[in-house]
């Protein structure tokens, strides 16, 4: 199921088998196909042991496998469930040497199922983008850029959290696509509402494999629209960096040639955050809220914010401190010195650009 023209990865769907077929399933231990053999037999479910190979091949019908899911947890251990490799063929064939490298592992496969709802929100484009405004520090009613923010919509149009769609992604070995469709939702709703400040997007690099090949639809996308590169900045998610710096370098590099600019988001939430810094030397420093959260009153984060503070204004690294919700959250970090801030003092995320935010004093 294809999303868009390009990368295959990033923008082809994969296909969950619920059609009648055989699964040929290689468990890591003989312990787990003994197991795996047991329920099959107390179950009634029609399988063949090849002991031989260390597998059991079990004939499913149509909805088989979303079936044998639901009871694998009572079955096998999450590990084994990991370290089992699957292969489903449909019909009552079995697997040629072509069929091989599309064996995976038997969670993948499940999870693919579990994941459905996902694999139907991309294919339908049921995704949109909350816009939450970054202001000037120093007057808050000056709007300097928007965060576009993920949201999903199911069936009935309730919104879908994205730390849910993500969780799920990661699971089922969906990060591409979503990610993918993260990045193009934020652009074209940004056009949609005639976005005239920056725009800070999120992207995930993990998801990336080469960037000249995985991001060329976005920088398409972005030039298409009308927005200046110059007004582009896209965050690197603490949680998803690569572990690989090179790669990471990579990405940001062709950002940079595009036209872009680069956040580092979260600054201060991982214990790779300092190393980063120099190595990728972002635009924007984007101060952790659970850092920010209650500064004024916690000498101990006061002092690694005022650290990282003065670190960015040494090297003229623009800072946004996340996560404002207080009247005196706002007032410290002010006094210290930072650039811009966000958070729910200031406006929460919504499905439209703010077009003005109050002006708060101290």
């Amino acid at each position: 199921m294809t999303l868009l023209n390009g990368c295959g990865r990033c923008q082809t769907l994969p296909e969950a088998p619920d059609t009648p077929g055989r699964l040929f399933l290689w468990p890591p231990l003989g312990h787990s196909l003994g197991k795996l053999v047991a329920h099959l037999r107390d179950s009634g479910g029609r399988f063949q042991l090849r002991t031989e190979a260390q597998c059991v091949v079990v004939e499913m019908g149509e909805g088989g496998l979303r079936q044998l899911s639901s009871h694998l947890p009572n079955v096998l251990t999450a590990e084994e469930v990991r370290g089992t490799r699957a292969l489903f063929i449909v019909g009552d064939g079995e697997p040629g040497m072509a069929d091989f490298p599309r064996v995976d592992s038997l969670q993948r496969l499940t999870t693919l199922h579990q994941s459905g709802w996902l694999m139907d929100m991309l294919a339908e484009s049921r995704l949109t983008t909350f816009f939450q405004p970054i202001v000037h520090a120093q007057d808050t009613s000056r709007i300097f850029a928007h965060e576009g923010l993920l949201r999903g919509r199911d069936r009935d149009g309730a919104l879908v959290p994205p730390n849910r769609m993500f969780d799920t992604a990661r699971e089922a070995d969906l990060l591409f696509q979503l990610d993918l469709a993260a990045r193009t939702t934020a652009i074209r709703e940004a056009v949609r509402h005639q976005l005239s400040t920056h725009l800070f997007i999120n992207f995930t690099p993990t998801a990336i494999y080469d960037p000249a090949f995985c991001l060329r639809s976005t920088v398409a996308a972005i030039r298409e629209s009308g927005i200046p590169e110059s007004h582009v900045v896209f965050e690197i998610i603490e949680s998803d960096r690569a572990a690989n710096a090179a790669h990471l370098r990579s990405i940001v590099d062709f950002y940079r040639a595009a036209g872009f600019k680069v956040a580092l988001d979260d600054l201060g939430a991982g214990y790779s955050s300092l190393n980063l810094i120099h190595q990728l030397r972002p635009e924007f420093m984007k101060l952790d809220m659970e850092l920010v959260r209650g500064v004024h009153a916690d000498p101990y984060k006061a002092s690694i914010v005022e650290k990282l503070l003065e670190i960015a204004r040494q090297l003229g690294i623009q800072t946004v401190a996340e996560g404002i919700e207080t009247p005196e959250e706002l007032s410290w970090v002010r006094r210290h010195g930072v650039d811009f801030v966000q958070g729910y003092l200031i406006a929460r995320p919504a499905d439209a650009p703010a077009r003005a935010t109050p002006r708060i004093t101290d």
